[in-house]
């Protein structure tokens, strides 16, 4: 029965570190087995990005996009997706979680005009399109802006 604490690599399977340039008695002396002299006998020679003197990679590709840090990052439900709540209900962003309609770490949420609605419903959000506020006081129901939570 093996214990952790007992486990130890097979025998010959951990090989000691090799130093070279420690005499020529080690077989790794002088030249510390780099050869004899030219470039690849220097440090420094191995560059990651070097190809021979050909312009490298990174510098023949385009740069390209641009990610804003600072973007505020909006959820979108639509109209549609206001049918799973029952009739005069009121739609809150928490309730938009308890539905998984909204997912994730957002700043903001705001309600799309896609599709129907065919229930009187009390909406709750950051923001509107005027196809969804349409859409929403059309069944009956009331769309209310709530403000955003501060940022900082």
């Amino acid at each position: 029965m093996s214990i952790l604490s007992n486990l130890r690599p097979p025998e010959g399977a951990k090989k000691p570190r090799t130093r070279v340039g420690r005499g020529v008695g080690s077989g790794l002396g002088k030249t510390a087995g780099r050869g004899q002299k030219g470039q690849k006998a220097r440090c420094g020679h191995r560059k990651p990005a070097f190809e021979g003197g050909q312009t490298p990679m990174g510098r023949r590709l385009p740069k390209l996009g641009f990610k804003n840090l600072f973007a505020a990052r909006i959820a979108n439900v639509n109209v549609s997706d206001l049918e799973v709540f029952d009739a005069g209900s009121v739609v809150t962003i928490e309730a938009l979680r308890a539905k998984r309609l909204v997912r994730g770490a957002v700043d903001g949420v705001k309600i799309l005009g896609d599709g129907e609605l065919g229930k009187s419903l009390t909406v709750k959000a950051h923001a509107f399109s005027a196809g969804a506020k349409a859409k929403i006081e059309k069944a009956g129901g009331k769309a209310e802006v709530v403000a955003a939570a501060a940022q900082g």
